[in-house]
């Protein structure tokens, strides 16, 4: 590894991209950058209401998200490893799959006048889970908004994870398929995912591990 790398974790809600971020924080000793979903004052009316509420949701992790990025440039320069659970342009996708053309262009509008200088990360790990899975996951974690959630909805963000990383050549990626393993829970587990995070440096890579105890 260099002396210094910043490593993304993304994926679809309920996928489990926070809670790596946290444990690969907690591995190489770092704070981690992480989006605050809860803070965000509309996102359960957004929930119960998609169409209400996309503007506002958005504008406020856009604003949010831009804060966070501008703190963080100035903390930990001198960290070897950075951690985040969010990409910047995470936020685009999600508006344009919930707004329509006139919220977009005003959506846009704020985007630009921002002139956000996001870190560029040198590994994007992204997460994927079929959607039981995540369904799963989303009703085990217990969030009271969560729990109104779309299936169609939350088709259409996996969709648009797919599409996007797809064309994603920004950075090395790594797509890991985590339907059968616990990132969290199975140290067999997390340590595979470790290694392979370790030695990438370049390109796209694929991870589909069996799990632990097969």
């Amino acid at each position: 590894m260099s002396t210094s790398r910043l490593i993304v974790v993304e994926g679809p809600i309920g996928v489990g991209k926070t809670t790596l971020a946290r444990r690969l924080a907690q591995t190489f000793g770092c704070e981690p950058l992480l989006e605050h979903a809860a803070e965000n004052p509309f996102l359960e009316k957004f929930y119960r209401n998609p169409g209400a509420s996309a503007l506002p949701v958005q504008l406020y992790f856009l604003l949010q998200r831009a804060r966070q990025i501008q703190d963080w440039r100035q903390y930990d320069l001198f960290a070897r490893v950075r951690i985040a659970d969010f990409l910047l342009d995470k936020d685009r996708l999600f508006a344009r799959l919930t707004m329509d053309e006139d919220e977009y262009r005003l959506y846009e509008t704020v985007y630009q006048s921002l002139a956000i200088d996001a870190p560029q990360p040198d590994l994007v790990v992204s997460l994927q889970a079929p959607m039981p899975v995540l369904l799963e996951r989303i009703n085990r974690r217990g969030i009271a908004y969560e729990q109104q959630i779309d299936i169609n909805y939350l088709q259409g963000v996996v969709d648009a994870y797919t599409q996007f990383f797809y064309y994603f050549d920004e950075a090395p990626l790594l797509i890991v398929n985590t339907a059968e393993i616990d990132l969290v829970n199975n140290d067999q587990d997390y340590q595979l995912l470790l290694d392979q995070i370790m030695h990438i440096k370049s390109g796209r890579h694929y991870f589909n591990p069996i799990p632990a105890g097969f």
